[in-house]
């Protein structure tokens, strides 16, 4: 069992003093978006040295050097020689891209196709930086907002009627008049090839009348939401357009549905679905992949073509997940995908400790209190988990938790 040491990265949408709260540090003033638990190569944890002498080495290398004994044959056998997920403390202070992810086939084309093109791996323009899929679940530690699938047409078109702006009528005709994915299709591709200063003044007025529609039922007296049933849509989408002027985006996600985590709740997202988080922080796992398509909320590159081939028109409401309680303790967020596996565990003072065993890899966060990890049948290695905090436990290794606190526990599904 290895203490983790992380890196935070300091994307310019993470908030200042989320993450630091969570950790006990003080604010840099800087944002502070992700903190990565893992060894993908971009940003892996650092472990003590295991032969001693104060040395810090990566999560890599220590899989790299043993893969079936850090990761179990199981794991191997079904996705190599790596970890096959990647743990994340996110902290949204505002939106983040609008982006959907590729399946397993799409990304393997894809993948291949720009390698055998020669499109080197760091340019700005490369969709797939890998050849997998990156399914993924974001629970809620705050109240969380986010947007996630396609709103049925008609409710779209609802919702766009409502704004009164004449550049959107177009777009509330297609989604009332064509079928459903058809119209979903014909609307998004619209908006991202749309004349750029055109789109960018439907953009402002748009805003504005969401902002206006957002206090529906203030001036009455009654409580802010109440007097229009998309209040708490438009306010969200009028955020958007506060910190992404004029994009396209922020009309694409007019179209998509408006979902409020609460804490415990989580959000699955598997391949072709377009989502964006908005605001709150969270506990995120996803498969090793940095495959992302984006559709706008981002100066980066939007490769409409591409994004079309991937994303799945068709009405998708929003997968929130509440935690299934298990005979061991252990609260289960239930999801199809087999890289990787979350649960939570909330423990109480002079409770019966948890053993927490498996045959692939395993690692603990605490997000609240303190919690003991101590290896099963052994005094020495035991680990005090303060909030924050994380360990990394090897395949076939058991460990019984204990304390009064909040733990996670991500592992590998197969």
């Amino acid at each position: 069992m290895d203490r983790l040491t992380n890196t935070v990265r300091p994307y310019a949408w993470g908030s200042t003093t989320a993450i630091p709260e969570l950790l006990g540090t003080e604010p840099t003033g800087e944002p502070q978006a992700e903190m990565w638990m893992g060894a993908h190569p971009g940003a892996p944890s650092r472990v003590a040295d295991r032969s001693g002498g104060g040395a810090y080495v990566a999560l890599s290398d220590v899989i790299g050097a043993d893969p079936e004994g850090e990761l179990g044959p199981e794991s191997v056998r079904a996705f190599g020689p790596r970890l096959p997920f990647l743990l994340k403390v996110l902290a949204a202070a505002s939106p983040l891209s609008l982006q959907v992810h590729p399946d397993l086939s799409q990304a393997k084309e894809g993948y291949a196709d720009e390698e055998a093109r020669g499109v080197p791996a760091d340019a700005p323009h490369r969709n797939y930086k890998d050849a997998n899929h990156k399914p993924e679940l974001l629970c809620a530690l705050t109240p969380f907002d986010g947007l996630c699938g396609f709103r049925p047409a008609e409710e779209a078109a609802d919702l766009l009627a409502g704004l009164e702006v004449n550049g959107l009528k177009p777009f509330v005709d297609i989604l009332r008049a064509r079928p459903e994915g058809e119209a979903l299709r014909e609307v998004l591709t619209a908006v991202l090839t749309a004349e750029r200063e055109e789109m960018a003044r439907t953009v402002a007025e748009a805003a504005a009348a969401a902002s206006k529609l957002a206090d529906g039922g203030a001036a009455d007296g009654r409580e802010p939401g109440q007097g229009n049933p998309h209040a708490r849509a438009y306010a969200a989408y009028a955020s958007v357009a506060r910190h992404y002027p004029g994009d396209p985006g922020v009309i694409a996600a007019m179209l998509l549905n408006y979902v409020r985590l609460q804490p415990g709740e989580a959000l699955y997202l598997g391949a072709g679905v377009p989502h964006a988080y908005l605001d709150g922080l969270g506990v995120e796992i996803m498969a090793n992949s940095d495959n992302v398509l984006r559709c706008g909320l981002t100066p980066k590159h939007v490769d409409v073509p591409e994004l079309l081939r991937v994303v799945r028109f068709e009405a998708t409401p929003p997968a929130v997940l509440r935690p299934e309680a298990g005979p061991d303790g252990a609260e289960r967020y239930e999801t199809p995908t087999d890289e990787f596996a979350l649960s939570r565990y909330v423990l109480a003072p002079g409770a019966e400790p948890r053993a927490l065993g498996a045959r692939t890899p395993q690692i603990l966060l605490c997000t609240e209190g303190s919690v003991l990890a101590a290896p099963t049948g052994e005094e020495a290695g035991q680990l005090v988990l303060e909030k924050g905090q994380s360990v990394f436990v090897p395949a076939g290794e058991q460990v019984r938790v204990s304390g009064d606190g909040t733990l996670f526990r991500a592992t590998v599904a197969v």
